[in-house]
């Protein structure tokens, strides 16, 4: 006989089993705090009960490789033979896991939105609808989803960390670092409400204010899941790398930044991006590319988001696997022919196709190649996910292709307004210094230089 009660937020929870409530909440704070913890609900994978197996279904979802649908499904359809007995919020939650299980994410994002308008102190639910947005580029979605909760949830600081993060994504900075400083009053340990703050101050050029606030909380960094620590310290090395401290910038990748969940998506992105842009600036990074190279290597052709796809191939290419990169560049080819255009088809054809013909280009040294092929992707690079900070990666490998490939003029156009944008950084300068000096402009090379002097 199922038993009603409440998740920790209050949300009415139709559960077969009592203990299975300590599991749920598990889960629901756990994702929204980025906590390992979240993770236990399989605990209490015997329950039958259709939030306790959707629960279940989303996390092997989060695997994010291209059998977790078949991993989430066994979940899914005791939730869904279940649903008729639980409320209807618990109905909506089973049907946005079920729609992304069927890779139905338009369908999804709208279940959650609407989860969020009917019961917005579901704040899982709200938080796997950012999710889903933030991955088809979709930042007023994340925004509109927050506020929606925001008066309902007000005490929580979880959910001013996800507004935070949409502000940012928004570009409404004010407001972003408005709603993370809030949410760190209510508690100091919200990583993602420092993930926003690191957004926030990278993209204004508070590079040392930027460092000196990670600095200063990363102690809270402690239980959390390995994309959240990893990235963070990832955060902080990106203001190092603007100061020019490379050391250090290796030292945290050796220590942080690689190696937590070597098998994991995230994970690996960011070790890619970071070594890539440790290169772009100019850094020897020794043999490591070998480590990333060998996951790498091991995946299948997941085609789970482009965002993914582009840094697999990338690091594959970087690490000097050719011929396992050669073949996910064919594959995507082939998944973004035969992709469903009502849904993300003309993403994978129009964006991620290109911007993957410009990377592996630029890994061969094909500066020509590159530069067309990315020039032609990456106006409309917000479609294929990621953060600006993530995304900024392309944009760095572009302009080293203008450079490599001669095209001075181009390159300056690109690089000065970064350069205005960032007047702290030592790594822009001296880009700027290389690319003013072979347009035949000494003087304004050497004022470049002296300005961080």
């Amino acid at each position: 006989m199922p038993i009603s009660t409440t998740d920790s937020l209050g949300n009415a929870l139709t559960l077969h089993d009592t203990a299975s409530v300590d599991r749920v909440n598990d889960f629901v704070e756990g994702f929204i705090a980025s906590e390992a913890r979240a993770v236990r609900v399989l605990e209490a994978a015997d329950d039958p009960s259709p939030t306790v197996q959707a629960c279940c279904a989303a996390l092997h979802m989060f695997a994010e490789t291209g059998d977790a649908p078949a991993q989430a499904r066994p979940y899914m359809e005791r939730a869904l033979a279940g649903a008729a007995h639980a409320t209807e919020r618990e109905q909506r939650w089973v049907a946005a896991v079920a729609a992304w299980v069927d890779g139905d994410i338009l369908r999804a994002a709208a279940l959650h939105e609407e989860q969020a308008r009917l019961h917005p102190r579901d704040l899982a639910s709200v938080k796997l609808g950012q999710y889903h947005r933030f991955n088809r580029g979709d930042s007023p979605g994340m925004l509109r989803m927050a506020l929606l909760a925001r008066d309902a949830a007000a005490e929580v600081p979880y959910l001013h960390g996800m507004l935070a993060f949409a502000w940012e994504q928004c570009h409404l900075l004010a407001e972003a670092e408005a709603a993370a400083q809030h949410a760190i009053r209510l508690r100091r340990k919200e990583p993602w409400a420092h993930h926003a703050l690191a957004h926030v101050m990278l993209t204004q050029g508070r590079l040392v204010e930027g460092l000196q606030f990670l600095e200063s909380v990363n102690d809270t960094w402690t239980g959390l899941n390995s994309f959240m620590v990893t990235h963070n310290w990832w955060h902080q090395a990106l203001f190092l790398l603007e100061l020019d401290r490379h050391s250090e910038v290796l030292a945290l990748y050796d220590s942080q930044v690689w190696g937590v969940a070597k098998d994991y998506s995230q994970d690996q992105i960011n070790a890619v991006s970071l070594l890539a842009r440790l290169e772009l600036a100019g850094v020897d990074v020794g043999g490591r590319w070998a480590d990333i190279g060998r996951h790498l290597a091991t995946r299948q052709p997941d085609h789970v988001l482009p965002f993914l796809d582009l840094q697999y191939l990338y690091g594959l290419a970087r690490a000097g696997y050719w011929t396992a990169a050669a073949a996910l560049r064919d594959s995507l080819a082939a998944h973004a022919e035969r992709a469903d255009a009502a849904r993300d088809g003309t993403v994978w054809q129009q964006v991620c196709l290109p911007a993957a013909e410009g990377l592996f280009a630029h890994a061969q040294g094909d500066w020509g190649a590159a530069v067309r092929h990315l020039g032609v992707a990456l106006p409309r690079m917000v479609e294929v996910g990621g953060s600006h900070a993530q995304r900024d990666l392309f944009e760095q490998i572009f302009l080293h292709a203008l450079q490599c490939n001669g095209q001075w003029t181009a390159a300056q156009n690109l690089l000065q307004p970064q350069c205005n944008a960032q007047p702290q950084s030592r790594r822009l300068a001296r880009q700027a210094g290389v690319v003013y000096a072979a347009l035949g402009l000494p003087s304004v090379s050497a004022s470049v230089a002296s300005s961080l002097t």
